[in-house]
């Protein structure tokens, strides 16, 4: 986002309209918002209404994610610390992609992370795919500038007694000295020793459920991390039966949100390739389909082809 301006950022870029259960007259500035669970919750079909008439007082970030897109993780932590900075001038929804179908049609997400803001109950897009704190923040001011030009210029009370509140939520148990590790990995860019910190944690404990779909996860990002995909389509094009070439794109398709389109593409690798070159494409289709997780129905559908295309 790039200094926006009311009229242009606020012509509604999605359509919500199906989403809303009724219009409500934009609330006036510079007054306290209305109630939020916290400057961070989920957001979910069900509950969007209430966060639209949220943002009519106070800006809303919406950050779409699913449990298996590595950027997501990158991602995600970093706008929940600058939205805690910016103690209530604004709130951030969080909405599973995954869970949430009508929300994700209506913010058109054809790929993830995809960060969207509603200022006074309408959509402002910011940006899509991880991108570092200082571009987050950068936005985020122009995202405040935007929503005051607009009169939205309400502050979430933030509770200082909230941890105390014996309603909350339980704080969750600190992570295992591996996978701490290999968190801290990750947020600084060096998945080489994450890699190697889930592996150590998979040696100890072989079903470490937690551990195998976090090495998967940090695999996927290490392999995509400097690739172009618009050179990679071209070299994929190009060679059609090249395995390397194809798994690359699949993986940008993968942690890009276009997961059918990656188990195609390996899956027309698969058919195509003799069938003694087929053991790699196996393997590489059998560790994305952990990623995403055996109930998801694209999973079913694409184990369901293979198994015909092996039998």
């Amino acid at each position: 986002m790039t200094d926006p301006t009311p009229a242009a950022a606020l012509r509604g870029a999605v359509d919500l309209s199906s989403l809303r259960n009724r219009p409500a007259a934009p609330a006036a500035g510079g007054s306290t918002a209305p109630a939020a669970p916290s400057l961070v919750f989920d957001v979910t079909d069900e509950t969007f209404p209430q966060v639209l008439e949220l943002s009519r007082t106070v800006p809303v970030v919406i950050d779409l994610w699913a449990e298996w897109c590595g950027p997501c993780k990158q991602l995600s932590p970093i706008i929940e610390k600058v939205v805690t900075e910016l103690a209530g001038r604004l709130v951030l929804g969080k909405v599973d992609v995954d869970a949430n179908p009508q929300l994700t049609q209506a913010f058109r997400a054809q790929s993830i992370p995809m960060v969207v803001a509603l200022v006074g109950g309408q959509p402002v897009p910011l940006f899509t795919g991880a991108v570092p704190e200082q571009q987050v923040r950068e936005v985020f001011d122009q995202l405040l500038q935007l929503a005051a030009q607009n009169g939205v210029t309400g502050v979430v009370p933030v509770d200082p007694d909230a941890a105390a509140d014996p309603d909350a939520e339980p704080v969750e148990p600190p992570l295992p000295p591996l996978h701490a590790e290999a968190f801290a990995a990750i947020e600084e860019g060096d998945y080489a020793r994450a890699i190697g910190a889930y592996e150590k944690a998979l040696a100890e404990n072989p079903r470490d459920a937690d551990a195998r779909a976090g090495l998967g996860q940090v695999r996927l990002l290490d392999r995509v991390q400097g690739l172009d995909l618009q050179e990679a389509r071209a070299a994929a094009a190009a060679a059609p039966t090249d395995v390397a070439a194809q798994f690359a794109v699949a993986d940008l398709d993968l942690s890009g949100g276009h997961v059918e389109d990656a188990f195609g593409r390996l899956l027309d690798l698969f058919a195509a390739l003799p069938s003694d070159e087929r053991g790699p494409v196996r393997e590489r289709l059998l560790e994305l389909f952990g990623l995403i997780g055996d109930a998801d129905p694209r999973v079913i559908q694409a184990r369901g082809r293979l198994a015909n295309l092996l039998f």
